[in-house]
């Protein structure tokens, strides 16, 4: 099987870093944490008219009519390029919720008893393949409390119970779901989609960081030399690199074969290689990446929370463990996403 870019595709993630260097370069992240994480409504009105979140919207719908491969590539840049936002969940809404595929609407996830991200911003919450809007919605955010976020672009509340589903007919909804999509199976389908598409994130990320670390060790001289011709530090920028191209190989390989196994190794390995890889960097960067000014820390506090993520370590071994034996967990089951995981936020 050839994992090899297309033009197409090639020029799909070209754009993509285009648009985000422009309409979100450092001065805009900077902002966004000073904010607080909230969300900019102009940029995520930008990126639905770039078809960021319709992309796999079928033509006649409205969308690009693209697939997976080609959105990893896309959550792939936005996780480098450390964009905030439920992204995840708005991606997975287009075509449910009015307004998502156009980036008129924000849609986040609620993911049991977990924090739900940005839900003070969303006009409306997926739970499964439903979405969770008008009056049931302001009840939920009413109810609900902030807690502390490790990431200064997340921020994040506990809702006073699980939300479960729409409570109401949500004024938002632009379709309802089938029979099918109502099932736990869907629902776990677009669970697997939405461990990927952050798998994704977590890529780009890491591939960030290495990125950063190599050009620091380039520039930073020590005794009359760069310190990257120091051995040690050469090592720590080989093993970034080691860590991310496996990674790589993986979410470009579980994007097309869209098989659940394949989706948890890819979702361990870029995990894996988010937070080490940013661990890395940072010492790399020595105590200026300690610092408030550094960009390093936000990498690292975002691959933590993402690592908590609709996919967690320990779920993706159990996958993994009974992808190697005669029968896997069905899609949705309680192997993969038991009330175990750790606490860091729902869907984003």
């Amino acid at each position: 099987m050839d994992f090899q870019l297309s033009d197409d595709q090639r020029a799909l993630r070209s754009g993509m870093r285009d648009l985000l260097d422009a309409a979100f370069d450092r001065d805009r992240l900077r902002a966004a944490v000073d904010r607080g994480g909230a969300l900019d409504r102009t940029l995520w009105r930008e990126l639905g008219a770039a078809g960021f979140f319709a992309l796999r919207l079928p033509e006649e719908a409205g969308g690009v009519g693209l697939g997976l491969p080609e959105a990893v590539l896309l959550f792939e840049e936005a996780g480098r390029a450390l964009l905030p936002g439920p992204l995840v969940a708005t991606h997975l809404a287009a075509g449910l919720v009015k307004g998502a595929a156009e980036g008129e609407a924000v849609v986040t996830a609620a993911d049991g008893q977990l924090p739900v991200a940005h839900l003070a911003e969303a006009d409306a919450v997926l739970v499964g393949a439903e979405a969770l809007s008008g009056e049931a919605l302001r009840d939920v955010v009413a109810a609900a409390r902030p807690v502390r976020s490790m990431d200064p672009l997340t921020p994040l509340h506990r809702t006073a119970a699980a939300v479960t589903g729409a409570a109401d007919a949500p004024t938002m909804t632009e379709r309802t779901p089938t029979a099918t999509e109502r099932t736990p199976a869907y629902a776990g389908r677009l669970r697997y989609e939405a461990a990927l598409l952050t798998a994704a994130e977590q890529l780009g990320s890491a591939a960030r960081t290495t990125e950063a670390a190599v050009q620091h060790a380039g520039d930073r001289e020590q005794f009359g030399s760069p310190i990257g011709s120091f051995q040690a530090v050469k090592h720590l920028c080989a093993d970034m690199l080691a860590r991310t191209e496996p990674a790589r190989a993986a979410v470009y390989a579980a994007a097309v074969t869209g098989d659940p196994v394949e989706i948890a190794a890819a979702k361990l390995l870029a995990d894996e290689a988010a937070v080490r890889n940013a661990r890395d960097c940072l010492q790399i960067h020595g105590g200026m990446g300690f610092t408030w000014e550094a960009d390093v820390h936000l990498h690292l506090k975002r691959a933590w929370l993402r690592s908590a993520r609709w996919l967690t370590g320990a779920g993706a071994e159990e996958l993994l463990a009974a992808g190697l034996g005669a029968a896997r967990p069905l899609p949705g089951s309680s192997a993969a996403y038991g009330p175990g995981a750790p606490e860091a936020g729902g869907g984003g």
